[in-house]
């Protein structure tokens, strides 16, 4: 689908997505506790329907009471050999560890880019727990067999958190302790987003300082009553999109979440933007914006946010972490150094980790998502300070995470 997005102002409130990110996980745990969980503030994209669709082939039972609550009543017993996690990374990671509680073969499928993603860091810490694992050379399909069992094992953490999150998540249930050494550890803050979650849901996770982490085994969740918080990452692409043409207030957001990308706040005020924190939404306004620097190691998600943030920077804004974008939905930074050259925004890449963008005009252009979602609304917002308008190729790719960004775009627009 090819949509275009013209030149324009916005101004006014919107409220985002609920956090992905808190839904798969909280999704889950409501598997894995006993009684009746509900979930409030949940919306319907892809990657949520992936995890729902996951839990319920493991033995829940989901009911929608209304348009935005599940009722969800635990008790791990799949149902299926096979658990398809649709082109959801984070369900591919989380679910694997939990479906190697069963002691029985599940195989984990997915689609799309998913299949070209890697898997390996998952095949031997699994097999060191007693997992037994067939793989596709470190590709899915993958084919495990529980019960996965306490120990000692080590997990590379520099590629993502995520595989560590579906281990954290999974081993309280396992019948002996584990100890996790991690080497490398990133995105943390999506690591804190775990522990947190589990504690909500009664079972308690320690770590010292995301190198070793100890996980009591036998333990056992409880049902919970849990509102999912708004979903940053969405935040980011809007509050972006008011600093760089207009106003834009993002409603059931804080900025003291633990979610990663609320980072974004940190950006947008080394750019110049007008930046209002309140309790529970932040306002971000357009003011002169002059190159910034930032490390987004630990948030690799918002590249796209911040380069459409750099491409109005006045000067030669630099963007640390781009070791963390190859395995996305697209190469991030090769597709966004290409994207963006379409628009005449010149982006430069090098060996030391380092992309850096020279702010400037935005020019009339057609220009492809690659397939990946965060890519597709990055384009959208550089589009609003284009000199006509920008076309957008696979623009449907935002349904994986926020499947009305556009309608929210035009409902923001004045002009």
């Amino acid at each position: 689908m090819d949509t275009s997005v013209p030149r324009g102002r916005l101004e006014g409130r919107i409220t985002p997505p609920c956090s992905k990110s808190y839904a798969q996980r909280a999704l889950a745990l409501s598997l894995l506790a006993e009684g009746t969980t509900t979930l409030r503030n949940i919306e319907f994209c892809d990657d949520t329907l992936s995890a729902m669709h996951c839990i319920e082939a493991l033995g829940a039972e989901v009911v929608r009471t209304d348009a935005t609550t599940l009722a969800v009543t635990g008790g791990f017993s799949p149902k299926a050999d096979t658990l398809n996690v649709g082109e959801s990374g984070l369900a591919t990671r989380l679910f694997t560890p939990i479906a190697s509680l069963w002691d029985r073969p599940v195989v984990i499928e997915g689609r799309g880019t998913l299949l070209h993603r890697p898997m390996a860091m998952m095949i031997e810490p699994l097999r060191q727990l007693g997992v037994q694992v067939r793989d596709g050379g470190g590709y899915l399909p993958i084919e495990v067999c529980g019960p996965i069992r306490g120990g000692e094992i080590t997990v590379d953490g520099s590629v993502s958190s995520q595989f560590i999150t579906g281990l954290l998540l999974a081993l309280p249930m396992a019948v002996g302790d584990t100890t996790l050494h991690v080497e490398g550890a990133t995105s943390t803050p999506y690591i804190d987003m775990t522990v947190e979650t589990a504690r909500r849901f009664g079972c308690n996770i320690l770590h010292n300082d995301y190198t070793e982490f100890f996980i009591e085994g036998g333990q056992r969740y409880t049902a919970a009553d849990y509102d999912i918080e708004g979903d940053w990452s969405a935040a980011a692409m809007l509050l972006v999109a008011g600093a760089v043409a207009g106003e834009v207030t993002a409603d059931n957001i804080s900025s003291l979440s633990k979610q990663a990308d609320t980072a974004v706040c940190e950006a947008l005020i080394h750019a110049g933007a007008s930046l209002i924190n309140e309790e529970h939404s932040v306002t971000a306004a357009h003011r002169e914006l002059h190159a910034f620097e930032f490390d987004a190691t630990n948030s690799p998600d918002l590249f796209p946010a911040l380069v459409a943030l750099a491409a109005a920077a006045e000067g030669t804004s630099t963007i640390i972490g781009t070791s963390r974008l190859e395995h996305k939905e697209s190469n991030r930074a090769e597709t966004l150094k290409e994207e963006y050259g379409k628009l005449g925004i010149e982006i430069d890449i090098d060996t030391e980790n380092v992309m850096r963008i020279r702010g400037g005009e935005i020019r009339s252009a057609h220009t492809d998502s690659h397939g990946d979602h965060r890519i597709a609304m990055s384009l959208a917002v550089s589009a609003l300070r284009s000199d006509g308008e920008v076309t957008i190729s696979g623009a449907e790719a935002v349904a994986k995470s926020y499947p009305t960004f556009f309608a929210d775009l035009e409902t923001l627009r004045k002009e």
